[in-house]
């Protein structure tokens, strides 16, 4: 059974300190039911990334890069869109000068 969202989440978070880069948790969504955007973003080459879950057809849980982008603000306007639809939606926005996300499930390439 997978890790419910605000427990993931909050794990991920911590992944990230750890890892001696920055989180924060832009949106809270259902503690329960809701989805998760992770934002990427890296200050050195001021580029930003999106990363939404997604199960591939094999039943894997993955990530994807729901837009292809790495202007903050398109990402930005995608997670109105997104919240929108899903107001359950948890966002999770990371600052990191090395470009990673700590996501450890794999993570499908552009």
């Amino acid at each position: 059974m997978p890790l419910s969202p605000d427990i993931w989440v909050y794990a991920l978070k911590r992944r990230v300190e750890l890892g001696g880069a920055f989180a924060t948790i832009a949106r809270k969504g259902d503690a329960r039911a809701g989805a998760v955007l992770v934002k990427l973003y890296n200050p050195l080459t001021r580029e930003a990334r999106l990363y939404a879950e997604a199960t591939r057809g094999d039943g894997e849980r993955v990530w994807m890069e729901p837009v292809q982008s790495d202007v903050e603000s398109e990402l930005d306007a995608y997670v109105q869109r997104a919240l929108r639809i899903d107001p359950d939606l948890w966002v999770i926005e990371i600052e990191d000068k090395q470009g990673r996300h700590f996501l450890v499930e794999p993570v499908e390439k552009r």
